[in-house]
């Protein structure tokens, strides 16, 4: 097999790698997450002779999650039965029938079920449609976040929660979050997660902002040496318990995976694992099974994943 090689060059202060003239990576330390599609670098990432690389992603794992969480049940349904979810919701946002041949109003539907989920605004969204070549009027935007919410109002109503949920901590007060209560809160501990670990918010606090003389919730974060005081709000809550219990979905389904396969990275959510090449599709068959495997905690998490395996990384 000929492997390639690449002129891999340090073009600055922060790492900027490039590989044959291409920006290949922008970091202070190795992060794959951000290393694009095509990336060459992902290529120089090869299996020992008579293996492959097999990699497994786990699909719309958040938004997953998100509506599971929220008790948003025809969401969850949708994505159990292996619906097309961001054409439903673009259906929705256009008033009329979205298939995959309407690809500009379903990739709307897609930006919108994967952006909008922890209340994100109108002009934020405006701008991220734009980032990926999509413009709209902020009007306009702001009619599809509407829809959004108006759509799922479950998944509103839980960001409300996490707001009750930030004020109880504040009192120092017990309370629950989400689905059945899955998430025990408190304040001097925060909120307990389905793995015995807490999700902790330091030194939350009311604060009021100087430019717009608003009430907000804060709790201090570290950037280097220095400690800075962080917003936090209902959506946002909800996006970082989001966050969290996918990645301990993830963390028990790659102990899973490692019985039988050597698991050799993991990024974001995907597990990636080499295995004999004779059985690749034998592995492949295990991988999915096991990253379609729904925690006991979460029997109604409607999960799914996208596999693929190859001599490189980049081949997957």
């Amino acid at each position: 097999m000929l492997v390639p090689v690449y002129d891999i060059k340090n073009c600055g202060p922060r790492h900027r790698f490039s590989a044959n003239g291409k920006l290949a990576h922008n970091s202070d330390n190795v992060n794959l997450q951000n290393l694009p599609r095509k990336s060459p670098l992902k290529y120089s990432i090869i299996a020992p002779d008579g293996y492959v690389v097999l990699d497994s992603d786990s699909s719309q794992i958040e938004a997953r999650t998100l509506a599971w969480l929220a008790g948003q049940n025809d969401l969850v349904e949708a994505f159990d039965k292996g619906e097309d979810v961001y054409c439903i919701m673009a259906s929705a946002i256009y008033g009329r029938q979205i298939t995959k041949a309407d690809e500009r109003e379903r990739f709307v539907g897609k930006t919108t079920i994967l952006g909008s989920g922890y209340a994100m605004g109108a002009p934020k969204f405006k701008l991220q449609l734009k980032n990926f070549g999509v413009d709209v009027e902020l009007d306009e935007a702001k009619r599809i976040i509407a829809t959004y919410r108006a759509t799922y109002p479950n998944i509103v109503r839980l960001w409300a929660e996490a707001g009750d949920m930030l004020r109880a901590m504040l009192r120092n007060a017990q309370t629950t979050l989400g689905r059945n209560g899955l998430l025990e809160v408190d304040g001097a501990n925060g909120i307990k997660l389905p793995n015995g670990l807490y999700l902790r918010y330091p030194n939350l606090r009311l604060r009021e902002d100087e430019k717009t003389g608003k009430v907000e919730v804060v709790y201090d974060t570290k950037k280097g040496k220095t400690v800075i005081p962080n917003r936090i709000y209902g959506g946002k809550v909800i996006e970082n318990v989001c966050q969290a219990l996918a990645r301990i979905v993830i963390g028990e389904q790659m102990l899973m995976v490692a019985k039988k396969y050597r698991v050799v990275m993991t990024v974001h959510d995907a597990i990636a694992v080499v295995a004999p090449k004779a059985e690749a599709e034998t592995a492949k068959e295990y991988v999915e099974l096991c990253m379609r495997l729904r925690p006991k905690w979460a029997l109604e998490l409607p999960l799914n994943c996208e596999s693929g395996y190859g001599d490189s990384y980049g081949d997957c």
